[in-house]
């Protein structure tokens, strides 16, 4: 599929690529010895590290992992919250010619228990003692687990032992067999099983996708290919390690040899912006809508003639944006009130983001296009792309030279892209993954005999093989008037018309009309009810009067005002609490669990048709 003739792809990258990992990483550190390679917070400041010194530690951790007696393809947990020491682990296990394993933190013990015993995990790095205390709990059901390496946690200097135990073993090792890391990279073929992850799901026990090397170091090599990054970028990386999208974050740096500040503490993330001003960050939709939603509800508080300014800056904005897409000329007093605007009010919105972003990678769900535009009105680009954990997280990427609104881009070089007589998109290249774990039937239905993958994505592509996410196949619906209805673009409109809404739920399969479930972000309405009259009182308390439920419905008024009769809210419920990782109701990506929340409040929607 060609994509569009402004964006070109230096194709040697793919070509050329390490054979697996390990070497990709010491490649890496070959041509960048004294390079920042990664920085990451101790204490109050900021510790940095070469990519030399990434190096040697990341060989003594593998060489530790050889001596406790892992064996080539093996497998090895890391629960853990993002941070260096995350990645330290895995590019070990890796180099040590092992397969990474990875286990959200969030994760309950039964779920851990069913993962490592699944994936007959030999070691496990643990996060802390709360991580521990889930393997001590569970440590009769995992008998191929030999030992634990903790970060932080307590240790008992038999099954459980520290970050630096290991590396002593490796430093014995080494001391014996200088070359043992080098010849279990040597050992380690582009079809040889890299990573073990195992998918939240929305529905049923965790699947593991089995991805091997060549997909990696393919995923990186595509990035480069692409020329949106060089080794001169500093990226921010707070996505957590377990889920695809933050791995390929991994692989793309070893490719185009940036540099990585890393802090996994999501309330941290504006923050750290600040502190770190990187060039580039990866994010998921819902970090995007918060911010938006932060910055609109900030300016509302203002009022007066900062709102006023405020408003008719983004009004100017987004017009001078839309001329330039179009390839229009600007008229000579827009351009110069948005000159104007660009100083008052657009540069003090991208210094909330350190000032110096060349573009976000909106990536693990749909990105609503108004809220992509408002921040692109303010000099803010925002890349979106798609891919899932099969396809080993990227398959599309909008281009900075060439980004379009709606899309999520053109398909990686080196990967194909169909859409299917149903409308699914289906995908085939180097980034597929081999299958699921221990699932042959699964992995039947998601993959053709001949390669390609079933996303269960619904979608459609432009002349120049941009791709357009329309729905998941499995959320579309039909009422009971025969209409379809694609639920997350509804949701994804609320999101950009009401600052305030967190989650919103449609629902209307097989039935006379549509009636939607409605969360607010806590921290957004504290701040209304302050300014309401209502400081002090609880999330229960604020959602349930009858200010906030005529302040939504104007929101939810507006929404229909969009949509067509078929598809427009006929009624709606404000539930008493947000959904969260920790009720099982979202899954750690931020995605909804749709059916879990349908069921968990089943009596509501119920009520909702009597």
């Amino acid at each position: 599929m060609s994509a569009s003739t402004a964006v070109t792809y230096d194709l040697s990258a793919i070509e050329n690529r390490a054979p697996n990992v390990g070497r990709q990483f010491f490649d890496r550190v070959t041509e960048s010895p004294n390079r920042e390679a990664y920085r990451y917070p101790q204490g109050d400041r900021w510790e940095s590290q070469t990519w030399q010194e990434t190096g040697d530690r990341v060989t003594r951790l593998a060489a530790g992992l050889v001596a406790l007696g892992l064996e080539p393809e093996q497998r090895v947990g890391i629960a853990s919250n993002t941070r260096f020491e995350w990645i330290l682990a895995d590019l070990a296990v890796m180099c040590a010619g092992g397969a990474t394993t990875t286990v959200y933190p969030s994760t309950m013990a039964d779920d851990v228990s069913y993962i490592l015993a699944d994936s007959e995990c030999r070691v496990v790095f643990a996060e802390d003692d709360t991580q521990l205390a889930k393997l001590t709990e569970r440590k009769s059901e995992l008998p191929h687990l030999d030992k634990v390496v903790t970060f932080d946690g307590t240790t008992d200097g038999d099954w459980v032992i520290g970050l630096s135990d290991l590396e002593k073993l490796g430093e014995e090792l080494l001391a014996q067999n200088p070359g043992v890391v080098e010849e279990r990279i040597d050992a380690t073929s582009p079809e040889s099983l890299a990573t073990l992850i195992y998918t939240s799901g929305t529905t049923g026990r965790p699947k593991g996708v089995r991805i091997k090397h060549r997909s990696w170091t393919y995923e990186g090599a595509a990035i480069r290919a692409q020329r949106i990054l060089d080794e001169n970028d500093l990226q921010f990386l707070w996505l957590p390690m377990a889920h695809s999208f933050g791995k390929v974050l991994l692989s793309t740096q070893l490719a185009c040899g940036f540099a990585t500040a890393v802090d996994g503490r999501v309330d941290k993330i504006i923050d750290n912006l600040a502190v770190v001003r990187p060039t580039f960050m990866g994010a998921a939709p819902r970090i995007f809508e918060k911010a938006y939603a932060r910055i609109i509800t900030m300016q509302a508080a203002e009022g007066g003639v900062k709102e006023k300014l405020f408003k008719q800056a983004f009004k100017v904005g987004l017009e001078h944006d839309r001329l330039q897409r179009e390839g229009k000329p600007i008229p000579f007093l827009l351009g110069k009130q948005h000159a104007l605007f660009d100083k008052l009010v657009f540069s003090k919105v991208r210094a909330r983001f350190g000032g110096r972003v060349r573009f976000f990678i909106s990536g693990a769900a749909a990105l609503n296009q108004e809220i992509a535009e408002w921040f692109h009105a303010a000099g803010i680009v925002i890349l979106e792309g798609y891919g899932l954990t099969e396809s080993s997280a990227g398959s599309f990427v909008n281009n900075p030279d060439d980004n379009r609104f709606g899309t999520v881009g053109p398909v990686f070089p080196g990967s194909e892209v169909r859409i299917a007589e149903d409308g699914e998109v289906l995908i085939k290249g180097p980034g597929v993954m081999e299958g699921y774990h221990n699932l042959p039937d699964q992995t039947a239905e998601a993959l053709t005999e001949d390669g390609w993958l079933h996303t269960g994505d619904i979608g459609e592509l432009d002349q120049d093989g941009y791709l357009k996410i329309t729905d998941r196949k499995k959320d579309l619906f039909k009422t009971s008037g025969g209409k379809y209805i694609a639920p997350s673009a509804i949701e994804s409109q609320f999101k950009a018309i009401c600052p305030y809404a967190s989650q919103f739920l449609v629902h209307g399969s097989e039935r006379n009309f549509v009636v939607a479930l409605i969360t607010l972000d806590p921290e957004a309405i504290e701040g209304w009810a302050a300014e309401n009259g209502m400081s002090g009182k609880s999330y229960p308390e604020i959602v349930a009067s009858q200010e906030v439920k005529d302040m939504v419905g104007g929101y939810v008024d507006t929404l229909n005002a969009r949509l067509n009769r078929w598809e427009s809210i006929k009624k709606w419920i404000l539930l008493d609490h947000d959904l969260s990782v920790e009720s099982g109701e979202l899954t750690p990506s931020m995605k909804v669990k749709r059916k879990v929340v349908e069921t968990n409040y089943k009596d509501d929607i119920e009520r909702l048709y009597a």
